[in-house]
Parts: structure tokens; sequence; C-alpha cells
């Protein structure tokens, strides 16, 4: 009460003594100060909770703030200052300067060449250090499984590769595996990769799982694979198996775009893989005919390799009235960007096309693609034309009404399926392969305008 009534004189003690708690409340809440002691506000301008806040803040925030750069003594530990303090101050040090230092170098030491002082050797070195292109690349199996198609059964294989992040796919068709038979007429065509032993540790369920297994597998058939020791040797009197080297097409396999034939093409590469081989007289079988047996290698290169954003820009620019070859080439791509080292690199490790193993024939229109691969060591020992269905209905000599008919009605691999894919935008993009790219197809089967 005397401290009330030395803060507040005019306030008499009965009257605060006859109050209530609530009236106690309102005068030590009044906004008017009555007595003649000054005392600092309660709202702080500088709030010491506030700063503690900030200083547990991040640094760095704005030019004043009070950890910046700029200022390093600021965060200076205290043991630091203390360690400072104690020094002996007769001896005259100069204070390092602060200064913000740049990491970045000037613009004009960053354009400068980089001259190596021994450029002869250094070239020397580079050419007999860089490896040719295909013994660059590794390629790893990391799983396989059974998918059934409308044209047989297949085994689709997924690669990882040293040379980018994409996955790469191999289509292999052959019946034979399912067989635990030795004496098959051909070798199967098996990666080395997928069946080679990943580590010590790992058991035959992990085998099986990542597809390391002969045989048919089910519940009560689990036969995991060993690694190859040797390469399977091919056999003179059975016809080498086929290959489809097919590049990724979204638009034309997956929304069924008629502006090419690539959906067409990856399901007639299956069927015609899938086909019954026929025997020559010389070979040790009874039949006349062998399962159908080879394989597609589907690569992640959209849009011969110029990717799917650049791929569409260029159907906007085919409707302008540029050409396919034209459109890649005003977008600032070439013609086609693909590249098949990794293709080969699958293949050998399937055990297809080396000098060892069995050479390929080779399903494609595309001279470029025989040459690159025969470039790369592959041993292709034959060249198998795909003509477009469309194309086939026009000329009798090749398919009859019949044949025609039934290709109209086949199921297929994708949205395309057994269909002959048509229409104005498709024959302009054939003719211009053709005609600019060099794919060894008579235009006169072609018929309409795309042969004229």
């Amino acid at each position: 009460m005397a401290l009330t009534e030395s803060f507040y004189p005019n306030i008499s003690s009965p009257l605060l003594a006859a109050e209530s708690n609530t009236a106690h409340l309102d005068v030590l809440t009044s906004p008017r100060w009555q007595g003649m002691q000054k005392f600092s506000r309660r709202d702080a301008a500088l709030d010491p909770l506030l700063l503690a806040v900030a200083a547990s803040a991040t640094t760095h925030t704005t030019r004043n703030h009070y950890h910046h750069d700029f200022f390093p003594g600021a965060q200076a530990d205290a043991a630091l200052r203390v360690k400072r303090a104690a020094e002996d101050t007769n001896k005259a040090q100069e204070r390092k300067r602060m200064s913000y230092v740049s990491r970045q170098g000037p613009r004009r030491l960053r354009l400068q060449p980089v001259i190596s002082p021994q450029p002869a050797i250094a070239s020397q070195v580079i050419l007999l250090a860089e490896p040719s292109p295909t013994s660059s690349i590794e390629v790893k199996c990391m799983a396989r499984t059974r998918i059934p198609t409308p044209h047989g059964p297949a085994f689709l294989h997924l690669y990882h590769n040293n040379r980018d992040n994409k996955e790469h796919l191999a289509i292999v068709v052959d019946p034979a595996q399912y067989s635990d038979d030795s004496s098959a007429l051909a070798p199967p065509i098996r990666s080395r990769s997928l069946d080679a032993v990943w580590s010590d540790e790992e058991t035959d369920m992990d085998r099986i799982t990542r597809g390391a297994y002969v045989g048919k597998l089910s519940a009560t058939s689990q036969h995991p694979s060993r690694p190859s020791l040797q390469q399977p040797s091919p056999i003179p009197s059975i016809p080498s198996p086929l290959v489809r080297i097919h590049s990724e097409c979204f638009t034309g396999e997956t929304v069924g775009s008629m502006r090419c034939d690539c959906g067409e093409q990856l399901d007639e590469a299956i069927r015609l893989i899938s086909q019954p081989i026929p025997l020559p007289d010389n070979a040790l079988s009874n039949s006349r005919t062998m399962p159908g047996r080879g394989a597609v290698i589907y690569l992640k290169q959209e849009g011969r390799g110029i990717g799917l954003l650049s791929k569409l820009r260029a159907y906007n620019l085919q409707d302008l009235g540029h050409d396919t070859v034209t459109a890649n080439l005003m977008l600032g791509h070439q013609a086609d960007e693909r590249g098949y080292e990794i293709a080969v690199a699958i293949l050998r490790d399937l055990g297809l096309g080396s000098e060892l193993g069995e050479g390929i024939r080779l399903l494609t229109n595309n001279p470029e693609k025989v040459q690159a691969l025969e470039k790369e060591g592959l041993r292709v020992v034959e060249r198998v034309p795909m003509v477009p269905r469309s194309w086939r209905h026009h000329s009798h000599s090749q398919v009859d009404v019949g044949e025609a008919a039934e290709l109209g009605k086949t199921a297929g691999v994708n949205m395309i399926g057994g269909e002959a894919v048509r229409g104005e935008d498709l024959d302009k993009y054939l003719r211009t392969k053709i005609l600019r790219m060099g794919h060894m197809l008579p235009l006169y089967l072609a018929g309409g305008q795309a042969a004229s």
C-alpha cells in the first residue's frame, strides 16, 4: 500500500483499501502516470526476445544484418575474443581488414582459353587413351521377365549403361528358352550380365527374382541359371536371328499418331521375328521349320534423337509446309541424331552379332543404320526390308487380297496394333525418308500421291 501511495500520491489509501481486485488492476494498468518518478516502457523499442529470435535466425539476410558476411567479427567466438584480449598489447600488430572476396574469377580470366604447357604431349596422350565408342560402353541387364504378346511369348530385358541414365530395353523372342532340353537347334539368346554372379551373398531367390532362371517360371518350377563360361557356337545350317533396332516413339506407339509408321514397325518387327523360320535341307532336324527367334532392341531416343519436345515443335513446322528433315534443321538439330553404340553393346551381351557368336539379319530400310552397326564391329549377314503395310496393299505381287484383309484385323502390341497406318501425313513422311534420307524402299509400291 505504501508503494502504491508513493506512486500515486493523489489517490487516498482508504479508497484503495475499499476497492476490489479489479480496481487495483485498473490503477496499475492506467495509462496516466501521476507520479513524478519516470519509468521505462515495458514495450521497449528493441525487445530482447526479438533480438534473440533474430540472432538465432539464418544469416546473410540483408545488407545491414547483424550477422552479415561484411562483419564477421559479430560472429566471432567468445573464446577467440578472450584470447585476443590476452595477447601482448606491446607488440604492434596490424589488424586484418575484413573484406568480402568473390569466389568467381573475373570474366576476362574465365573467358581465356586454357593453354596446355605441352600441347604436343597432351594430344598424344588423348589419342592413345581415347577408347573406341563401343569398348567404353558397359551394359548390364538388371531384370528379365516373360511377357505374353498377341504374336507369342517374349522376354523383356531392361538394361542400364554407363553412357546415359536411360533404361533401354531388349524384347527377346526365343521360345526355346521355355524348354530345359539342351538339344535345341539353336543356342538360347541369353544375357551374360544377367546370368553372371553379382555378389557372393546372392541367393537363388535373388537370381530368380531378377530373371536369371531357365525354363518356364512357375510355383512348381524354379531353376536359377548359372553363368555361361563360353560363348555358344552358332550352327551354320540354322538361319541367323532376326533383329530390329527400334527407337522410342511416344506419338506413334502410345498415342497412335499417323504422322509416322513407328508404331506399325514395332508391331510388325515382333510379328516377323515370331514367325516360324524355314530350315534348309541340310539342317539336322526332322522338322522343316523352327520357332522364330530374334530380338528388338528398344532405344530411348525419341524423335530420331532430338527428344519429344523438339519433335512436337518439328510437327508444327511440318504443318507449315516443311518436311521432317527441314524441320529438324530449323530447330538447330541434325536430320538424324541417333546413336547405336548402346544397341551394339546390348546385342553383344545377348551373344548376337559378335565375331564368335551368331550374326544377325537386320530388319531395316535405313542404309546408314547398317553402316553404323558394321562400323561398331557388329556382324550383319543380311538386311531384311520393312515394307509399310499400307504399301503392301497396293502391291499384288507381294501380298494377296486375303492377307491384306487379315493385316487389318490382327491384334498388335501397341495403339496401332495389326492395322495399317494410312494418311497424307504418312505418305509425306515416307517420301521424305526415301528421297532425302536414302531409305531403301521402292516408291512404286506407294501408289497415289506418295509415288507422284
